[in-house]
């Protein structure tokens, strides 16, 4: 596999590298960068870490260039942030390690090695980093063979998938979510440890949940994503009207359609021909309401009298639970 950059995105390495050379630090190209530029992917942003203070680091490499970008500080997270002309963000932090309380997702951190930093990224595929140091610039550092699961396809965790997803249950959507977007498999013991820890997501922010929700709705093929959500136990969680559309039931020989799995066909039909959030969300909620209005009638067979009206009243509560506002 190569790397394949923009002249804009190698001027902009090689500055933070000369700018981490000048300080006297450790400084790496790390995570979602490296994987899309593997892939083959667009990329829009980068992540820098360094074994040091990375607003240092960050501001050191506003110096490099004329004019000087502002540099946005995050104290709180140790992180600092620059908007590159040509629409190219980056970002920096120092390399760290962290451990967590059983009830929280925010860790006790300590300053780390890079190694120790690469310990505690959520996916091989996104513990892939690139040195800036003078004596290996330009190596790949993979130490959990990241590289293998691109090409073969496969979401991973570094670690043992019960400590990567207890420490941050949010994690168990993002595979997913990359399974979806990048048309990959979740490795089975990974799988298995999302299947145990679903009940986990529940300390994780509403926002947070439903930002990953969204992006398995814009993937291009979402119902990907809401069958892993389905049958990991995820979706009776955090989405639990969807769920209640799964099944089919039959009275005197006669049933109707699996109102979830038809919704998963509408949903990618739509998707075939839009990106747009609001219409595959009209395409999730089409028929929200069946469940509630299903109902047998002798003779006839199943009916759903009235669930568009009951659905229409329903989306406003969907949304405001989720804590989602339609544009």
């Amino acid at each position: 596999m190569e790397i394949n950059c923009t002249e804009n995105e190698l001027l902009t390495i090689k500055k933070v590298a000369n700018a981490a050379q000048a300080l006297g630090m450790e400084a790496y190209l790390i995570g979602g960068f490296v994987r899309d530029k593997l892939l083959g992917r667009e990329t829009k942003d980068a992540d820098f870490v360094c074994v040091g203070d990375g607003i240092v680091l960050a501001k050191e490499v506003a110096k490099q260039f004329n004019p000087v970008p502002q540099v946005d500080v995050f104290k709180t997270f140790g992180t600092a942030h620059i908007k590159i002309q040509n629409d190219f963000d980056i970002e920096f932090v120092g390399a760290r390690k962290e451990s967590y309380n059983f009830d929280s997702r925010k860790p006790d951190v300590e300053p780390g090695t890079i190694a120790e930093d690469q310990n505690r990224r959520d996916f091989t595929i996104n513990a892939l980093a690139i040195s800036l140091n003078n004596a290996n610039y330009g190596k790949l550092i993979d130490p959990f063979n990241g590289v293998e699961d691109l090409n073969n396809k496969i979401i991973r965790t570094p670690l043992d998938p019960l400590k990567t997803f207890s420490d941050d249950p949010l994690r168990m959507m993002r595979a997913i979510r990359f399974a979806s977007q990048l048309g990959f498999v979740i490795e089975s013991t990974t799988w298995q440890g999302i299947k145990d820890s679903a009940n986990r997501i529940e300390i994780i922010s509403q926002e947070r949940i439903t930002d990953e929700l969204n992006k398995i709705i814009l993937s291009p093929k979402p119902s990907v994503g809401f069958e892993l959500l389905y049958k990991s136990g995820l979706l009776k969680i955090i989405f639990p009207p969807m769920v209640d559309l799964a099944g089919a039931e039959y009275i005197d020989g006669k049933g109707h359609k699996d109102n979830f799995y038809h919704t998963l066909q509408v949903l990618d039909n739509l998707s075939t021909n839009t990106n747009d959030l609001w219409l595959r969300w009209a395409a999730i909620l089409h028929d929200i309401a069946k469940p509630t209005t299903k109902k047998f009638e002798e003779g006839h067979g199943w009916t759903f009298h009235g669930h568009e009206v009951v659905g229409g009243r329903m989306v406003p509560k969907v949304f405001t639970k989720l804590k989602a506002a339609s544009e």
